[in-house]
Parts: C-alpha cells; sequence; structure tokens
C-alpha cells in the first residue's frame, strides 16, 4: 500500500503530507484535497491543502538553504543525486502503484517511468559535472582596437529558488527532469505537484529526502491552484520557472515577471505520409504514437495528415492494429485505460459530437463507459472540423486526406502549436525538405514523435512553448554567466 514501510512517515493514515525544512508536516489550513481514482471515480487519496504562509515559508527556507549548497562542491551534488536515483529505483512498485491509481497509468509504464526518472537523475549528475565544471576564458585583444590587457574567465552560477510545476500524465518523470538539472546546478527547489499524481510526487520527494540533501533546500507544497497557484508563479522570491502542461502557462508567463522561463504547452502533432512510405511501419508508429496512454501525451500523434492514393490502405492497416488493442483496468495493463478525469472525457466527446454531425467517417463505433473511451480513428476528417486543430488529450484520432505534400505542410503550420511533428518517407531528400518546412520544435524521421532520450533537445514553438529542455539544456538554462575581468596592470618596463 502506498504511504507503508519506508513511506511510512509521509502519511498520516487519512492525508498526505507536505513536504518543507526537511520534515513531512500537515498544512495549518487543517484543508485536504481530494484526488479522484480516474478507473473508480472515486476518492482515492488525499493531500495537504496548504497555504500562501506556508509558501512563504518555504520559499524563505529555499533562499536560506540555496546559499550553502552553492558551495557545496560539484561531485558532493552529484553524489547526493546519484543517491537519491538509487532510492528511486529501489522504491519503483509503491511509486507506481500511486501512479496506476491516480492517473490511470498501465502498470508496466507506471514502473517504467519511475526507473527512466531513476536513470534521468544519473545522467544529470554526470552531465553537471562536466559541464559546470567547465568555463571559458577570453582575452581582450581578439576584439579590434584593444591590447592583451584584460583576461576574462565565465563561469555557470546558479539563479537561485527554481519553481517546478510538473503535469498529471508524468508527474515523476517530468518533476526530476526538473529537480535534477535545478540541484546539479546549486539552486534550491519548490515542487507543485499536479493535484491528479501528486502521491506519485510526494513520495518521489521522500526518495530525495532519504538521500540526505540539506533541510530546506527541497520543498513539495500541495494544494489548490486557485489559493496558491498564483501566488506561488508571482511570488518574488522565485528565480526561475520550469513547467509543463497546457493553457495554464500562458497566463503563468503573463505574470512570471522578469525570471527566465522554461515551458512546454501541449502539441497538435502531425504526421505526413508519403506515398513511398512503409506503410506498416507507419500503421504501427500511428497505433504506438496516437494512442499509447490513451492519448494523454503532448507528443501523441494527434492528426494523420495521408496522400490520398494510400490512405485507404493505411487507414485499413491502422484499424486491424486499433481492434487488437486491450481496453480496461491500468492494473490489468490494458492498452488503453481510462482518462484523466470526467470533464476531460467530456471533452473529448465533445470533439467527436462535432466530428459526427460534419460528416466525420467513423472507423470504429464510439464508446464510453465513464472516464473510459474506446480508442477511435475518423477518418475523412475536415478543416471545419474542431478535432482537426484542437488537442484531444485522448484515444480520437483524425485522419486528413491530403492531395499534396504542400498542403499537409499548411495544415502542420496552420495550426497554433509547433512541438513536434513526423514524416514518413523513404525518400531523406524529401523528409529533410519537409522537416525544414514544419514549423515545430522537433521533426521525427519514420518514427512516432517522442520526448526521449532525455538527454535530446526538447523543445516547441509557437503555443507550444518557451525555452527548451532535455537535461543539458536544462541545466544550462537554470544557470546564467558569471564573469570575472582581470585588468593587468599597464607595462613599466619593456622586457628584453
Amino acid at each position: 500500500m502506498a504511504g507503508s514501510g519506508v513511506f511510512e512517515e509521509i502519511f498520516d493514515g487519512e492525508v498526505f503530507k507536505y513536504y518543507v525544512d526537511g520534515e513531512w508536516r500537515k498544512s495549518s489550513s487543517g484543508k485536504s484535497v481530494a484526488i479522484v481514482n480516474p478507473t473508480t471515480r472515486k476518492t482515492q487519496y488525499r493531500v495537504q491543502a496548504c497555504t500562501q504562509e506556508e509558501v512563504n515559508k518555504a520559499i524563505d527556507l529555499a533562499k536560506v538553504a540555496q546559499k550553502s549548497w552553492a558551495r557545496t562542491p560539484l561531485w558532493k551534488r552529484a553524489e547526493l543525486l546519484h543517491r537519491a536515483a538509487a532510492i528511486l529505483k529501489e522504491h519503483k512498485a509503491p511509486i507506481a502503484e500511486c501512479l496506476v491509481k491516480e492517473i490511470a497509468k498501465p502498470a508496466k509504464d507506471a514502473v517504467t517511468e519511475v526507473v527512466r526518472s531513476g536513470d534521468l537523475v544519473s545522467y544529470t549528475a554526470e552531465e553537471g559535472v562536466r559541464i559546470l565544471g567547465e568555463g571559458k576564458f577570453l582575452v581582450s585583444d581578439s576584439f579590434p582596437g584593444n591590447e592583451r590587457s584584460k583576461y576574462c574567465l565565465t563561469s555557470k552560477i546558479p539563479l537561485g529558488v527554481i519553481l517546478a510545476i510538473p503535469p498529471f500524465n508524468y508527474p515523476v518523470n517530468l518533476a526530476v527532469s526538473k529537480i535534477g538539472p535545478a540541484l546539479i546546478a546549486g539552486n534550491a527547489l519548490v515542487l507543485k505537484p499536479p493535484t491528479q499524481g501528486a502521491v506519485a510526487a510526494l513520495h518521489m520527494v521522500h526518495c530525495f529526502h532519504l538521500a540526505g540533501f540539506p533541510k530546506g533546500l527541497i520543498s513539495c507544497i500541495t494544494g489548490k491552484g486557485s489559493e496558491i497557484g498564483d501566488f506561488l508563479t508571482m511570488h518574488p522570491g522565485i528565480n526561475c520557472i520550469s513547467f509543463t502542461g497546457g493553457d495554464t502557462g500562458v497566463a503563468i508567463s503573463k505574470k512570471a515577471g522578469m525570471v527566465p522561463l522554461q515551458m512546454e504547452l501541449g502539441g497538435k502533432d502531425a504526421c505526413i505520409v508519403l506515398e513511398d512510405a512503409d506503410l506498416d511501419l507507419v500503421a504501427s508508429n500511428i497505433v504506438k504514437g496516437g494512442f499509447s496512454y490513451s492519448g494523454q501525451r503532448c507528443t501523441a500523434v494527434k492528426v494523420v495528415l495521408v496522400m490520398e492514393s494510400v490512405a485507404d490502405a493505411l487507414v485499413e492497416k491502422v484499424n486491424a492494429k486499433v481492434a487488437k488493442l486491450s481496453v480496461g483496468a491500468p492494473e490489468e495493463d490494458s492498452d488503453i485505460t481510462p482518462v484523466v478525469s470526467e470533464s476531460s472525457a467530456n471533452f473529448i466527446e465533445g470533439l467527436v459530437v462535432d466530428a459526427k454531425e460534419k460528416g466525420a467517417t467513423f472507423c470504429q463505433e464510439y464508446k464510453r463507459e465513464g472516464n473510459l473511451i474506446w480508442p477511435l480513428l475518423l477518418d475523412n476528417v475536415r478543416p471545419d472540423m474542431r478535432i482537426a486543430w484542437e488537442e484531444p488529450f485522448g484515444p480520437v484520432l483524425p485522419v486528413i486526406r491530403i492531395s499534396s505534400v504542400d498542403e499537409g505542410i499548411h495544415h502542420c503550420n496552420a495550426s497554433n502549436f509547433g512541438l513536434q511533428g513526423c514524416v514518413f518517407t523513404k525518400d531523406i531528400n524529401k523528409a529533410m525538405m519537409i522537416s525544414d518546412a514544419m514549423e515545430t520544435g522537433t521533426v521525427q524521421i519514420n518514427s512516432a514523435p517522442a520526448r526521449g532520450p532525455d538527454h535530446f533537445p526538447f523543445q516547441g514553438i509557437k503555443d507550444s512553448g518557451i525555452g527548451s529542455q532535455g537535461i543539458t539544456n536544462s541545466i544550462n538554462m537554470m544557470t546564467k554567466i558569471k564573469s570575472t575581468v582581470i585588468n593587468l596592470p599597464s607595462p613599466t618596463y619593456t622586457m628584453g
């Protein structure tokens, strides 16, 4: 059971505690927030509803802890991160159990997320030692009109206190992708986990606690976004915000003030299929890319743009694979599990109803039980349908038939989103030309979009985000350059 054994101190028998100053505490509010199991649609867990005063305290403590942490040798910081990674992997089972119950992630995928998170933390420690251990040396006479009278030494220094806000769909992995770089770079960290996924995140934070990080350096604040969300993101004590999620990110960016922002805000990832593509490869990637974790991934295939001449053959192959997907509970490792909430299911249904009214071809019957939506491929989707542009975040995938590559590129680029895209063709020249033309942060050639490996750069353009992620980019983004200039005395003698 989550909250048992090594995790006993994070749970008081009814409510999970929040983490501050190296301790697990109950909020003075006396209130809690319910976490509803998407499968049973009943309350599974409760977490503390922290107050603004508790947020202030966490940030004040973080500021103090960060000063001494920044002076801690780099190898010691790395050592603690390696220790946290090992503890995280050791306790993958109870953390994965939380993911299954909070966000209906299939059991095997939940375990994979925790293991991947441990690997990410270890890699971050190694990469941090490499890139933070290097500085730069400049001499003044490399710029016109200057003598060699100045030496400039540059190094990377921490920003201060980082606010990390991960999303519900990867509440552990996308938390450590922010925590690891922040800590190795010498920053303190305040984590505000999503409500669905908060208990898995609290378990993960306990692994960092057990690793022995200094008190106050890491805090995990739970609560209602309406009460502490804006308060956190607009707090003068926060020096950088790393956010992954949806529309909320736009509001944060408008309110945050002059702090560095790292944001990944969703996508409408297009898959362009050319006539010469290997259709078996395309079909398996569309099913994996469009339906894994019930389509609740920012890098899921969200629209298929296929050349008319191969569309019938491709749709037939995809339908054959969709028919084999298992639908049911996450505990049973079903391919398709319930979406995260009733409001999410209702939104997806709205897109389906709109597509039906406007004449899309339903390749399967639309079926829903509670939050569980059966996988659905919609053929002959047209640009006047909402599903052509909006992100369903569910197991519903539109197919738009195109008569030219330019038509596909135009549809992709007309979207407000620009996270990832993919193109399937055997012609590398065409693939590269299409990649150059697609307005997205990443283009995958002959594979479905994906965020990993976690050290690859990961970024979106337009409404898909600000800045770039990936371990190296995150470390660089969570530091700033410090220059020290040595002014040499004027020569008063000649060397002979």
